[in-house]
């Protein structure tokens, strides 16, 4: 199949035994930082997966986002098959799903990872530009990504289990300053993925999402250069136990959201961030 680079080969990293039925996992924003986590972690649990990440700079952001290097070493690394792309883009999602079916047969947990963000000024002074940008990725991607992936997952027969986890932000519970763009497209997929629950009703399939607090990746140094910070660490003080979430503790929530001990779990926001929404 042309549209992605590797063919799917065991994990090397897997220190779980693998379930009765070996499911695929398509997680966006693969290349580095929580996507990336949670590609090993899921890897870890026995998931073929396949992994999709832009791969380039995006002109109206001022910071680096993941690379073609970072997503070909991670797929290397786990066996998986990457597809480069724009989650934005309907094409993009609906060949990264098609992947999913052609490695594994099936798509059975979706992870909405991708996600840039902008601020740094009030919000009456956000450009259109960085709004757009922000929408783009984090709106859209993920409504591109669930008209893919679900009708994908529905035409399993049933008794179906399907898992659609998309990442939010804190933020949205925060009156947070300077930031008021992103905590509204981050709120718009709350919305979003908790809607899509209320539809995937006696489907076999959940939607939830997953809520980080300052999380310590490379999205969180460019968060710092915004509040004019020295180091990422200062935004430990806004967590209760005054430590920096940690990408693996994401990936660990996102694993157990996938899992099928969450059946009974669908439609919420569950908070991994070290209190931060409970200050």
């Amino acid at each position: 199949m042309s549209s992605h680079r590797t063919t799917w080969s065991s994990p090397t990293i897997s220190s779980h035994p693998l379930p009765d039925q070996v499911s695929t996992a398509l997680v966006t924003g693969a290349a580095r930082g929580i996507g990336a986590a949670t590609a090993r972690r899921l890897s870890a649990d026995g998931h073929r997966l396949v992994l999709v990440d832009r791969c380039s700079d995006d002109p109206r952001l001022d910071y680096a986002l993941g690379t073609r290097a970072e997503l070909s070493a991670l797929a290397d690394e786990i066996g998986a098959v990457d597809i480069e792309g724009d989650v934005s883009s309907s094409a993009v999602c609906e060949r990264a799903v098609a992947a999913a079916v052609d490695v594994g047969g099936s798509l059975d947990i979706v992870v909405a990872g991708a996600g840039v963000m902008a601020g740094g000024v009030p919000l009456w002074e956000l450009s259109d530009t960085a709004f757009t940008a922000m929408h783009e990725t984090n709106v859209l991607g993920t409504l591109a990504l669930v008209r893919a992936a679900i009708p994908a997952m529905l035409a399993q027969p049933e008794p179906r289990r399907g898992r659609f986890v998309a990442i939010a932000s804190a933020v949205t519970c925060k009156a947070t300053p300077s930031l008021g763009g992103y905590a509204a497209t981050k709120a718009a997929v709350t919305s979003l993925v908790s809607s899509l629950a209320a539809d995937l009703a006696d489907t076999g399939i959940t939607a939830n999402v997953v809520s980080p607090g300052s999380t310590a990746t490379d999205l969180l140094d460019y968060s710092a250069r915004v509040y004019g910070l020295t180091n990422a660490d200062e935004f430990a003080q806004h967590h209760i136990n005054r430590q920096l979430v940690g990408p693996d503790q994401l990936a660990d929530a996102i694993a157990w959201l996938s899992s099928p001990q969450a059946d009974a779990v669908t439609g919420i926001v569950l908070p991994v961030d070290a209190g931060m929404s409970a200050k």
